[in-house]
């Protein structure tokens, strides 16, 4: 294990293997803050996203409407304002972290939460239940095992890394052009690249985020390591629901009756 140099190039292998230890205990410690970040905001998302679906507040976000094929629920502005909510707080989050006291980054975080959960609500209306329980607890197994792959492994994912973020954009152009074309075909394709995508940064960000602990343990304060960490479990948790999202749209059965 690598050190700064501001440690001195003169330690006896005692102390070498004390410090070695010392490390990969904050660097386990790191990574556990950072889990545990991820999994109570999967958490937050979860009881809102149930919350409104089994709830009246349904009703302000998915009203149902007369048509001439019968009742159907539609989307309120209500809705869509959830929907595009979250990326605001992503964009701040990304962008400001640094600038951010400690508090405001947890705070925008949780709202992140918040806003992630209703905006995912009308999977309750697509779906039923079982199926989605389903394609959550698949999800939680390939997550976590690419993500221990990610932080064990001895391979570089750096160039992966480059061709995953070509797909990501590949991805988003892409749907952006199906939204027009309502192709089928297009729309099963974005999700096969989308689901492998999605999996290899799970395992890329889990390294990214191993290397950064490495770059910067020893100069971060507390405020910034703790900051550091909302923005990385921030970054595992999009992968995560990214690609729950995917893959409830291969497994997930339909809801007959979502009016």
């Amino acid at each position: 294990m690598a050190f700064p140099p501001e440690y001195g190039a003169y330690t006896t292998p005692r102390s070498a293997y004390a410090r070695a230890e010392a490390f990969d205990a904050g660097l386990r410690a790191y990574m556990v803050r950072v889990y545990n970040w991820m999994a109570s905001g999967l958490l937050l998302t979860a009881i809102v996203a149930y919350g409104i679906a089994h709830t009246s507040l349904i009703n302000l976000f998915y009203p149902v409407v007369m048509t001439s094929y019968g009742a159907h629920r539609v989307p309120s502005a209500l809705a869509l304002l959830s929907i595009f909510s979250p990326l605001a707080f992503i964009l701040v989050l990304s962008f400001g972290v640094n600038r951010l006291s400690r508090t405001a980054a947890q705070t925008l975080f949780w709202l992140f939460c918040a806003s992630m959960g209703a905006s995912l609500t009308n999977i309750f209306l697509q779906y039923t239940g079982e199926s989605i329980a389903r394609v959550f607890v698949i999800t939680a197994a390939t997550f976590a095992f690419m993500s221990l792959w990610g932080y064990t492994t001895r391979s570089d994912l750096t160039r992966m890394g480059s061709f995953l973020f070509m797909g990501l954009v590949g991805i988003v152009l892409a749907s952006l052009v199906n939204i027009f074309l309502h192709s089928s075909g297009l729309q099963f394709a974005i999700s096969v690249i989308g689901v492998v995508v999605f999996t290899g940064l799970t395992a890329y960000d889990t390294q990214r985020i191993k290397a950064t602990y490495l770059q910067f343990a020893y100069a971060d304060t507390p405020d910034m390591a703790a900051k550091r960490s909302v923005y990385d479990a921030l970054q595992l948790m999009l992968n995560f629901i990214n690609l729950f999202l995917l893959l409830l749209q291969f497994m997930g059965v339909r809801n007959s009756d979502n009016s």
